[in-house]
């Protein structure tokens, strides 16, 4: 197998090339993942030690994000010649980047199978009407040359269906599956606190994304400012990093001038961060299947987020967390107020959230899953 990511940056997308790449059965499958650079705010999932121990990918510094036709072209070349030495049964990309260039290396030099996963719901939101159907175009092109395409969640197959992405004989369904038994085991909020640098004494409504317009952190930030408002004693905190950081400080700055909102970048240890916090928000304009929460779930908080993309399939509203519309700081204010004025709520949420994720996004899962969609292909091939 050679599996193919444009990035570890953090996030889902290098979870699960982490774990497909280390724990698929070792008598059956090898696996060489090839990486490319992440952006200077993105994070390294690598220099956080969130992925398996061993791992030692092979780095190609110029498979980046930004559209780049000269480095794009040169990346193309090394991917068909790595593909001439390894000669792999499967070529497996993630991320959209690589998902064009490593599908085209490997229809140019014949590899039996090419499969491609789509990690979010990238047709809507992210771009202009213009650039999307473009990319809509470029996407149906490269499924010619795709075995198979793997939606992660319900909505995303039947994005993919609806807008012809690909044949619906040609998409199965695989949903994320992580490495959540650091999120199981009993923690220390008040030292997990400290470790952030906030107050040990009062409530905290947290939030975990990148800093990006399409995590609309903005109307986080407005919405904990209504519900401090309504609760002065509670804290905020944003982990993440990203494009928007500075302008995003600006902002609470102007919300919170008694400096009761906290910045503190990315961080190792998410289950000690997780513990911190009274109450997860998430408040994207569009999600694939949101890490974040399924993370936050597992570690037994009660959350808050937008009703869009993958997240209802996460998050049950009224069940595990509320659902509100996205770009409402003050639904979002409302849901998390009652969850914080409610400690017996956010107690049967969280524990009803913990058992649910448990059951189905597990690393297990997840690598029985995609071992049998090679398994299935490569004989046939």
């Amino acid at each position: 197998m050679l599996r193919v990511i444009t990035r570890l940056n953090v996030g889902g997308p290098a979870i699960n090339a982490s774990i497909l790449t280390a724990r698929l059965d070792p008598s059956r499958f090898e696996t060489l993942l090839v990486t490319g650079r992440e952006g200077p705010t993105e994070g390294s999932m690598a220099e956080l030690g969130r992925l398996d121990p061993g791992l030692a990918p092979i780095r190609i510094d110029s498979l980046q994000r930004e559209i780049s036709p000269i480095n794009d072209l040169r990346v193309f070349a090394q991917l068909v010649r790595l593909i001439r030495r390894y000669r792999p049964h499967v070529v497996h990309t993630h991320l959209a980047k690589a998902g064009l260039l490593g599908r085209l290396a490997a229809a140019a030099d014949r590899v039996p199978v090419i499969i491609h996963t789509y990690h979010g719901s990238v047709f809507r939101g992210y771009f202009g009407t213009t650039q999307s159907a473009a990319y809509l175009r470029l996407e149906r092109a490269l499924a010619t040359v795709t075995s198979r395409v793997i939606a992660i969640t319900p909505l995303q197959e039947a994005d993919l269906i609806h807008l012809r992405v690909a044949p619906a004989e040609k998409i199965v369904r695989i949903p994320l599956g992580l490495d959540l038994a650091q999120f199981s085991g009993p923690r220390d909020p008040t030292a997990s606190r400290r470790m952030l640098g906030i107050p040990t004494d009062r409530p905290v409504l947290g939030i975990v994304a990148r800093l990006v317009p399409i995590k609309d952190v903005a109307t986080f930030l407005r919405g904990a400012a209504l519900v401090r408002r309504r609760l002065p004693q509670v804290h905020t905190v944003v982990i993440g990093d990203g494009e928007l950081r500075h302008e995003l400080r600006g902002l609470a700055r102007e919300l919170f001038p008694d400096g009761a909102c906290s910045f503190v970048g990315w961080q190792a240890d998410m289950g000690a961060v997780l513990a911190a916090l009274d109450v997860v928000g998430l408040t994207s304009l569009n999600e694939g299947s949101p890490v974040s929460l399924i993370e936050a779930l597992a570690a037994g908080r009660a959350v808050v987020a937008t009703r869009v993309g993958g997240v209802p399939d996460v998050v049950r509203d009224g069940a595990t967390g509320f659902l509100v519309p996205p770009r409402d700081p003050e639904a979002f204010a409302a849901a998390c107020v009652r969850l914080l004025e409610e400690p017996a709520l956010r107690s049967e949420f969280g524990a009803l959230g913990r058992q649910e994720v448990a059951d189905r996004f597990g690393a297990e899962r997840l690598v029985t899953d995609v071992q049998a969609l090679y398994e299935g292909l490569v004989p046939r091939r």
